[in-house]
C-alpha cells in the first residue's frame, strides 16, 4: 500500500532553464518501503490554502544493486505553464527543505535481462528511462540499449550530461540518437518531429526491430501515439511495447469511452489496505472521489488517467472510464480499472485496491 512519509531534500540541481533535478535522503528506516524498480515514479505532495496538490515525477537514479533499499532519490522536475507544484519546485524548494514523498508506483518498468532494448522518449520523458538504462546496462553486461530522444534544442535536454556519461561509460552497448525539433545539429539527424512517417523509416536504420525486447516509449501524448502506430506498422507485437505519457491536453472523454449512463443511484464497495466499506456514490462523482470522501488514504496523484496510481481490480459491476492513458490493454482485458475516471453503469460495484 503506498504511503507518504516526509523526506529531506540533499540536492537541487538546475539542468535546464525551465527543470531541476531534486535529491531526497531517504532514513535507515525507510529504505526497505522505498525499494523501487527501473522506471517507477514518485507523488509529491503539498497543501496549499487548505487545497491538495500532488503531482507524479519519475525516479531518475538506478536503482541500488543486489535489490537493496535506496539512501537517495532523484526525480526529475521540468515547469508546466502555471504548474502549481513545478513552479513551486523551480522557485521556492531548496536544500533541507522536506517534502511529502509518496513511495514509489508504477509499471513503465524493466527487470535487467539480457537482450536488445530500445526507447523512443520526448522532453522529460528521459527520465524514467534514464533509470531504466543506467540500471540494465550496470547489472546486465549482455543487455544493450538504443535511445532516440527528442528534444527542441540543446539548451533544453534534460539529463544531457547524464546520459553522455552513460554513452562514455558503455560505448558498444548504448546507440545515442539525437533530434531536434528547433534546432539544427553538425551532425546527426536533420531536425523536425518524429512522427510516424519518420519513424517508420528511422527505426530499421537503427536497430533490427524484430530483435528488440522491449519498446519503451515515454513523453508527450502525440509522440508516443506516433511511436506506437509506427512499431504497429513495423510488425512489433503490442506486448514488447510500453508507454507512459507525460502531457496530455486536457478536454473531454478520450476517444472509445462508452457513452452509457450511470443508474440513478448506485454504491461502491472497496477493500483498500486490508479493510473495506461501501458507500453511496453521488451524482457526477468519479468512484476515487467517492471512495475518498470516506478513505482519504485512498491512493491518487493526478486524477487525469495518467500515472495509473489508483488502479484498482474491478471485482464486480461495471464502469466507464472517462479517460485511460495509464493501464495497458492486457491490464483492461484482466478487469483493471483507473479510479479517478470510473464512473458506475450498475448499482453496485466492488472495487479492490489491494490487487
Amino acid at each position: 500500500m503506498a504511503r507518504f512519509h516526509r523526506l529531506t531534500v540533499s540536492a537541487v540541481d538546475r539542468l535546464t532553464d525551465d527543470s531541476v533535478a531534486l535529491t531526497f535522503t531517504v532514513p535507515p528506516e525507510l529504505r526497505d518501503e522505498y525499494r523501487f524498480t527501473p522506471g517507477q515514479h514518485l507523488a509529491l505532495r503539498r497543501t496549499v490554502d487548505g487545497t491538495e496538490i500532488r503531482r507524479t515525477y519519475s525516479i531518475c537514479s538506478p536503482a541500488p544493486e543486489h535489490g537493496e533499499g535506496p539512501d537517495t532519490l532523484r526525480v526529475g522536475v521540468r515547469l508546466v505553464e502555471g504548474g502549481a507544484f513545478s513552479t513551486y519546485a523551480l522557485k521556492e524548494i531548496n536544500v533541507g527543505d522536506e517534502l511529502e514523498v509518496m513511495t514509489p508506483a508504477g509499471r513503465f518498468t524493466l527487470e535487467p535481462a539480457p537482450g536488445l532494448y530500445a526507447a523512443v522518449v520526448g522532453g522529460s520523458g528521459i527520465t524514467p528511462v534514464l533509470s531504466v538504462m543506467a540500471t540494465l546496462l550496470a547489472r546486465e553486461p549482455r543487455a544493450r540499449f538504443c535511445l532516440i530522444r527528442s528534444d527542441r534544442t540543446t539548451a533544453s535536454t534534460m539529463f544531457l550530461e547524464e546520459v553522455a556519461d552513460l554513452k562514455d561509460r558503455y560505448p558498444d552497448r548504448l546507440q545515442l540518437v539525437t533530434v531536434l525539433s528547433r534546432e539544427e545539429q553538425q551532425a546527426g539527424l536533420p531536425s523536425g518531429r518524429l512522427d510516424q512517417e519518420r519513424l517508420t523509416a528511422l527505426l530499421p536504420t537503427l536497430v533490427p526491430v524484430e530483435q528488440v525486447a522491449g519498446w519503451f516509449l515515454c513523453g508527450p501524448f502525440g509522440l508516443v501515439q506516433e511511436a506506437e502506430r509506427a512499431l504497429r506498422g513495423l510488425g512489433v507485437p503490442r506486448a514488447r511495447v510500453h508507454e507512459e505519457i507525460f502531457h496530455v491536453d486536457a478536454g473531454g472523454p478520450a476517444p472509445g469511452a462508452p457513452g452509457r449512463q450511470a443508474p440513478s443511484h448506485s454504491t461502491v464497495t472497496a477493500r483498500l489496505d486490508g479493510r473495506g466499506g461501501t458507500w453511496p456514490v453521488q451524482e457526477g462523482e468519479t468512484l476515487l472521489e467517492t471512495v475518498l470522501r470516506n478513505r482519504p488514504d485512498a491512493p491518487y496523484a493526478c486524477k487525469g488517467g495518467v500515472c495509473g496510481t489508483c488502479r484498482a481490480f474491478l471485482v464486480s459491476g461495471e464502469v466507464r472510464m472517462d479517460r485511460n492513458f495509464a493501464l495497458e490493454p492486457e491490464e483492461t482485458a484482466a478487469g483493471y480499472v483507473l479510479a479517478c475516471q470510473s464512473h458506475p453503469l450498475t448499482e453496485t460495484v466492488e472495487l479492490d485496491f489491494d490487487r
